[in-house]
Protein backbone atom coordinates (compact mmCIF):
# COMPACT_ATOMS: atom_id res chain seq x y z
CA UNK A 1 0.00 0.00 0.00
CA UNK A 2 1.27 3.58 -0.24
CA UNK A 3 0.73 6.04 1.78
CA UNK A 4 1.30 10.31 1.92
CA UNK A 5 3.24 11.47 4.86
CA UNK A 6 2.18 15.52 5.83
CA UNK A 7 4.62 16.63 8.02
CA UNK A 8 6.76 19.92 8.99
CA UNK A 9 10.28 20.59 9.79
CA UNK A 10 13.18 23.18 11.21
CA UNK A 11 15.74 22.49 8.83
CA UNK A 12 18.57 24.19 11.16
CA UNK A 13 19.98 21.41 11.54
CA UNK A 14 19.92 19.52 8.73
CA UNK A 15 21.80 19.55 5.19
CA UNK A 16 18.86 19.85 3.38
CA UNK A 17 15.66 17.39 2.64
CA UNK A 18 17.35 15.04 0.44
CA UNK A 19 19.38 11.97 1.74
CA UNK A 20 22.81 12.65 0.76
CA UNK A 21 26.40 10.59 1.93
CA UNK A 22 27.91 11.93 5.12
CA UNK A 23 25.73 14.67 6.11
CA UNK A 24 21.88 14.59 8.21
CA UNK A 25 19.22 15.41 6.09
CA UNK A 26 15.59 15.44 7.26
CA UNK A 27 14.60 12.21 4.63
CA UNK A 28 17.26 10.29 6.11
CA UNK A 29 16.20 11.12 9.63
CA UNK A 30 12.15 10.05 8.92
CA UNK A 31 13.56 6.98 6.99
CA UNK A 32 15.45 5.90 10.02
CA UNK A 33 12.29 6.15 12.16
CA UNK A 34 9.89 4.44 9.67
CA UNK A 35 12.23 1.66 9.38
CA UNK A 36 12.76 0.86 12.92
CA UNK A 37 9.06 1.08 13.32
CA UNK A 38 7.42 -0.79 10.78
CA UNK A 39 11.00 -2.79 10.79
CA UNK A 40 11.62 -3.29 7.12
CA UNK A 41 13.54 -1.04 4.90
CA UNK A 42 11.22 2.18 4.40
CA UNK A 43 12.45 4.84 1.65
CA UNK A 44 10.47 7.56 1.38
CA UNK A 45 9.75 10.42 -1.85
CA UNK A 46 9.76 13.76 -1.41
CA UNK A 47 7.30 16.47 -2.66
CA UNK A 48 10.52 18.98 -3.51
CA UNK A 49 13.65 19.34 -2.42
CA UNK A 50 14.56 21.99 0.63
CA UNK A 51 18.02 22.95 0.83
CA UNK A 52 20.13 23.39 3.65
CA UNK A 53 18.93 25.23 6.44
CA UNK A 54 15.30 25.30 4.91
CA UNK A 55 12.10 25.11 6.53
CA UNK A 56 8.75 23.18 5.78
CA UNK A 57 5.57 23.85 7.44
CA UNK A 58 3.63 21.35 5.16
CA UNK A 59 5.42 19.10 2.93
CA UNK A 60 4.49 15.95 1.69
CA UNK A 61 6.68 12.74 1.39
CA UNK A 62 5.05 8.94 0.21
CA UNK A 63 6.56 5.46 0.99
CA UNK A 64 5.22 2.20 0.31
CA UNK A 65 4.12 -0.62 3.22
CA UNK A 66 2.57 -3.67 3.19
CA UNK A 67 0.66 -3.45 5.49
CA UNK A 68 -2.13 -1.49 7.87
CA UNK A 69 -0.91 1.21 10.14
CA UNK A 70 -1.87 1.35 13.60
CA UNK A 71 -4.26 3.93 15.17
CA UNK A 72 -1.59 5.48 17.48
CA UNK A 73 1.05 5.40 14.44
CA UNK A 74 1.76 9.27 14.03
CA UNK A 75 1.92 9.27 17.91
CA UNK A 76 4.46 6.48 18.18
CA UNK A 77 6.54 8.25 14.90
CA UNK A 78 6.56 11.60 16.67
CA UNK A 79 7.83 10.50 19.80
CA UNK A 80 10.24 8.42 17.44
CA UNK A 81 11.27 11.87 15.59
CA UNK A 82 13.39 14.21 17.15
CA UNK A 83 11.81 17.76 18.18
CA UNK A 84 12.37 19.42 14.88
CA UNK A 85 10.59 16.97 12.85
CA UNK A 86 6.71 16.21 13.37
CA UNK A 87 4.02 14.18 11.39
CA UNK A 88 0.49 15.77 11.48
CA UNK A 89 -0.97 13.38 9.12
CA UNK A 90 -0.49 10.04 7.00
CA UNK A 91 -2.90 9.33 4.19
CA UNK A 92 -3.57 6.18 2.26
CA UNK A 93 -3.81 6.67 -1.40
CA UNK A 94 -3.48 5.27 -4.46
CA UNK A 95 -0.74 3.00 -5.61
CA UNK A 96 0.14 5.34 -8.43
CA UNK A 97 -0.36 8.64 -6.60
CA UNK A 98 3.60 10.34 -6.18
CA UNK A 99 4.14 12.87 -3.75
CA UNK A 100 6.51 15.36 -6.46
CA UNK A 101 5.01 14.38 -9.53
CA UNK A 102 0.65 14.80 -8.60
CA UNK A 103 1.49 18.02 -6.98
CA UNK A 104 0.14 20.65 -8.85
CA UNK A 105 1.43 23.88 -7.22
CA UNK A 106 3.95 24.85 -4.47
CA UNK A 107 3.80 27.59 -2.02
CA UNK A 108 7.01 29.00 -0.19
CA UNK A 109 7.29 32.07 2.41
CA UNK A 110 10.44 34.01 3.06
CA UNK A 111 10.54 36.10 6.04
CA UNK A 112 12.30 39.71 6.31
CA UNK A 113 12.94 41.40 9.59
CA UNK A 114 14.44 45.23 9.52
CA UNK A 115 15.31 45.60 13.08
CA UNK A 116 17.11 42.96 15.59
CA UNK A 117 14.95 40.46 16.61
CA UNK A 118 17.31 37.84 18.78
CA UNK A 119 14.02 35.33 18.88
CA UNK A 120 14.09 34.89 15.07
CA UNK A 121 17.69 34.82 14.06
CA UNK A 122 17.35 31.28 12.69
CA UNK A 123 14.08 31.58 10.86
CA UNK A 124 14.64 35.14 9.09
CA UNK A 125 17.05 37.53 7.48
CA UNK A 126 17.79 40.55 9.63
CA UNK A 127 18.69 43.38 7.44
CA UNK A 128 17.81 45.92 9.69
CA UNK A 129 17.71 48.58 6.79
CA UNK A 130 14.37 50.27 5.45
CA UNK A 131 13.36 48.63 2.56
CA UNK A 132 10.70 50.26 -0.01
CA UNK A 133 8.09 47.25 -0.21
CA UNK A 134 6.19 49.18 -2.81
CA UNK A 135 8.47 49.14 -5.22
CA UNK A 136 9.43 45.11 -4.84
CA UNK A 137 5.96 44.53 -5.02
CA UNK A 138 6.42 46.30 -8.48
CA UNK A 139 9.17 44.34 -9.85
CA UNK A 140 7.75 41.26 -8.19
CA UNK A 141 4.99 41.53 -10.65
CA UNK A 142 6.81 40.76 -13.07
CA UNK A 143 7.52 37.58 -12.08
CA UNK A 144 3.74 36.21 -13.10
CA UNK A 145 4.48 37.48 -16.54
CA UNK A 146 7.20 35.42 -17.11
CA UNK A 147 8.12 31.92 -17.97
CA UNK A 148 12.04 31.25 -18.37
CA UNK A 149 14.03 31.09 -14.95
CA UNK A 150 16.97 30.39 -15.92
CA UNK A 151 18.34 33.73 -14.10
CA UNK A 152 17.86 32.63 -10.68
CA UNK A 153 18.49 29.07 -11.32
CA UNK A 154 21.29 27.29 -9.50
CA UNK A 155 24.08 26.25 -12.31
CA UNK A 156 25.53 23.09 -13.25
CA UNK A 157 22.06 21.04 -11.90
CA UNK A 158 20.77 18.12 -13.97
CA UNK A 159 17.27 20.35 -14.63
CA UNK A 160 16.09 20.37 -18.24
CA UNK A 161 14.06 23.32 -18.79
CA UNK A 162 14.08 26.56 -16.38
CA UNK A 163 10.26 27.11 -17.43
CA UNK A 164 7.82 27.60 -14.49
CA UNK A 165 4.44 29.36 -14.00
CA UNK A 166 4.25 31.72 -10.79
CA UNK A 167 0.53 32.62 -9.99
CA UNK A 168 1.59 34.61 -7.43
CA UNK A 169 4.29 36.64 -5.74
CA UNK A 170 3.83 39.69 -3.21
CA UNK A 171 5.36 41.33 -0.45
CA UNK A 172 3.39 41.57 2.89
CA UNK A 173 3.89 43.22 5.42
CA UNK A 174 2.82 41.77 8.88
CA UNK A 175 4.10 43.84 11.26
CA UNK A 176 6.17 47.29 11.61
CA UNK A 177 9.14 45.44 10.69
CA UNK A 178 8.06 42.34 9.71
CA UNK A 179 7.92 41.25 6.04
CA UNK A 180 6.84 38.23 3.99
CA UNK A 181 6.87 37.31 0.50
CA UNK A 182 4.89 34.63 -1.03
CA UNK A 183 5.38 32.96 -3.87
CA UNK A 184 2.96 30.47 -5.54
CA UNK A 185 3.93 28.28 -9.00
CA UNK A 186 3.91 25.16 -10.26
CA UNK A 187 7.21 24.29 -9.83
CA UNK A 188 10.22 25.66 -8.66
CA UNK A 189 13.76 25.92 -9.55
CA UNK A 190 16.50 24.85 -7.09
CA UNK A 191 17.50 27.99 -5.39
CA UNK A 192 15.06 30.40 -7.58
CA UNK A 193 13.55 31.34 -4.61
CA UNK A 194 16.43 32.83 -2.64
CA UNK A 195 17.01 34.28 -5.57
CA UNK A 196 14.37 35.73 -6.37
CA UNK A 197 13.84 37.25 -2.93
CA UNK A 198 17.93 38.48 -2.73
CA UNK A 199 17.15 40.66 -6.60
CA UNK A 200 14.19 42.05 -5.19
CA UNK A 201 16.16 42.80 -1.71
CA UNK A 202 18.22 44.89 -4.07
CA UNK A 203 15.18 46.71 -5.62
CA UNK A 204 14.09 47.24 -2.09
CA UNK A 205 17.16 48.96 -1.04
CA UNK A 206 17.37 50.94 -4.47
CA UNK A 207 20.29 49.57 -5.95
CA UNK A 208 18.54 48.60 -8.98
CA UNK A 209 14.78 49.47 -10.22
CA UNK A 210 12.01 47.52 -10.93
CA UNK A 211 12.18 48.12 -14.79
CA UNK A 212 15.94 46.38 -13.83
CA UNK A 213 14.55 43.60 -12.65
CA UNK A 214 12.15 43.17 -15.21
CA UNK A 215 15.48 43.21 -17.74
CA UNK A 216 17.35 40.68 -15.16
CA UNK A 217 14.85 38.19 -15.46
CA UNK A 218 14.77 38.56 -19.72
CA UNK A 219 18.76 37.83 -19.45
CA UNK A 220 17.71 34.41 -18.64
CA UNK A 221 21.29 33.83 -16.91
CA UNK A 222 21.94 33.45 -13.20
CA UNK A 223 25.18 36.16 -12.95
CA UNK A 224 22.73 38.76 -14.10
CA UNK A 225 20.71 38.34 -10.58
CA UNK A 226 21.65 39.11 -7.17
CA UNK A 227 23.30 36.83 -4.31
CA UNK A 228 20.77 34.27 -2.88
CA UNK A 229 18.83 35.33 0.47
CA UNK A 230 20.13 32.95 2.75
CA UNK A 231 18.37 29.36 3.54
CA UNK A 232 17.09 30.74 6.85
CA UNK A 233 14.36 32.77 5.80
CA UNK A 234 12.65 30.35 3.62
CA UNK A 235 9.62 27.71 3.87
CA UNK A 236 7.61 25.79 2.80
CA UNK A 237 4.41 26.34 3.19
CA UNK A 238 1.81 24.70 0.89
CA UNK A 239 2.03 21.65 -1.50
CA UNK A 240 -1.80 21.37 -3.35
CA UNK A 241 -2.75 17.97 -5.75
CA UNK A 242 -5.51 17.14 -7.48
CA UNK A 243 -8.77 16.86 -4.58
CA UNK A 244 -9.39 13.34 -5.53
CA UNK A 245 -5.92 12.22 -4.60
CA UNK A 246 -6.50 11.37 -0.74
CA UNK A 247 -9.45 9.61 -1.97
CA UNK A 248 -9.01 6.01 -2.00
Amino acid sequence: MRYFLELAYNGQNYFGWQRQPKQLSVQEKIEFCLSTLLREEINIVGAGRTDTGVHAKKMYAHFDFDGSLTDDFIRRLNSFLPEDISVTSIHCVAPEAHARFDAVKRTYHYHIYTQKNPFTTTTSWQIRKPLDIEKMNEAAKYLIKKADFGSFAKLHTDVKTNICTVYRAEWIQIEKDFFCFEITADRFLRNMVRAIVGTLVEVGLGKITPSDFNNIIDKKDRKFAAASAPPQGLFLVEVLYPENLFIL
